[in-house]
C-alpha cells in the first residue's frame, strides 16, 4: 500500500522521536490499514507555534483532516474514526468489553502524569532502568493492572488488550515504549503485552523512522 500519496484522510503530527500523542492515531491508523497522508510539523523550534496554527486549532498535535474536516484530541480522532470505520473494530464488539476499553482508554488519556513527566518518550534514549517517585510507581503499577485486567477478561482471543487491537492499545503505545526504555526487567505478563505492541509493523515503522530524524532534540540523555 502506498501512503505518501494524495489521501482522504491527512494526519497531523510532529516528531517521531517524542511525540507520544501523534503516535497514538498514527499507529492506529497504519495498523489498521487506513490509507492516509503524513503531514509532519516540527516541534520545539521558534516557526513551530505558527506552523500549529495553520492547521491545529489548539496549537497542538495530532490533528486529523478528513476532506477538510478537522478532528483534533487523540480520544476524538479514534472515535471518529471507529465510526467511519466499523469494520475496524476499533472498540470492541462485546458492550462490557467495550466500556472497560473506554474506560482505560480515557483514563490514559488524562491521568499518569507522574508516569509521564518520570518517562518521557525518547525513542533515542539508551535502555535502562529509571525509578520513579513514589506516585510515579504507583501510577506504573496501576498502568500494570489495567493491562492484565484486560488481558485476563477479554484478550484471551489474541494478544492485544482485548484480543485484538483497539483504540486502547494505540493509546497505551506510548507507554510501552516508557516501559521497554526506563522499566528494566519487567513482569512476565508485562513484558509480554510490551513486545506484543512492539512487534508490530507499524510500531517498528515508528521506531525506524525516528531513528532517521536528523535534528539533535531530544538527546539521547534528555531527562524532560
Amino acid at each position: 500500500m502506498k501512503w505518501a500519496t494524495m489521501a482522504e484522510f491527512t494526519l497531523f503530527i510532529g516528531n517521531k522521536c517524542f511525540s507520544s500523542w501523534s503516535l497514538r492515531p498514527w499507529v492506529a491508523m497504519r495498523h489498521l490499514e487506513i490509507p492516509f497522508e503524513e503531514s509532519f510539523v516540527r516541534l520545539r523550534t521558534s516557526e513551530t507555534a505558527a506552523n500549529l496554527a495553520k492547521v491545529s486549532p489548539t496549537g497542538l498535535v495530532p490533528v486529523l483532516n478528513h476532506n477538510n474536516r478537522i478532528v483534533w484530541e487523540t480520544l476524538a480522532i479514534l472515535e471518529y474514526l471507529a465510526d467511519l470505520f466499523p469494520e475496524k473494530k476499533l472498540w470492541p464488539d462485546d458492550a462490557s468489553a467495550r466500556a472497560l476499553a473506554r474506560s482505560v482508554a480515557t483514563e490514559m488519556h488524562s491521568g499518569f502524569r507522574e508516569v509521564r513527566y518520570g518517562w518521557p518518550m525518547n525513542l533515542r534514549r539508551p535502555k535502562a532502568y529509571k525509578p520513579l517517585d513514589a506516585e510515579g510507581e504507583a501510577q506504573r503499577a496501576r498502568i500494570e493492572t489495567i493491562w492484565r485486567q484486560c488481558r485476563e477478561q477479554y484478550g484471551r482471543a489474541g494478544p492485544f488488550l482485548f484480543g485484538h487491537f483497539t483504540a486502547a492499545d494505540a493509546m497505551y503505545a506510548p507507554v510501552v515504549t516508557r516501559f521497554d526504555t526506563y522499566g528494566g526487567e519487567l513482569a512476565p505478563v508485562t513484558r509480554a503485552y510490551v513486545d506484543t505492541v512492539l512487534a508490530t509493523p507499524a510500531m517498528r515503522h515508528w521506531y525506524a523512522e525516528a531513528a532517521r530524524e536528523p535534528w539533535p532534540e531530544p538527546g539521547p540523555h534528555e531527562q524532560d
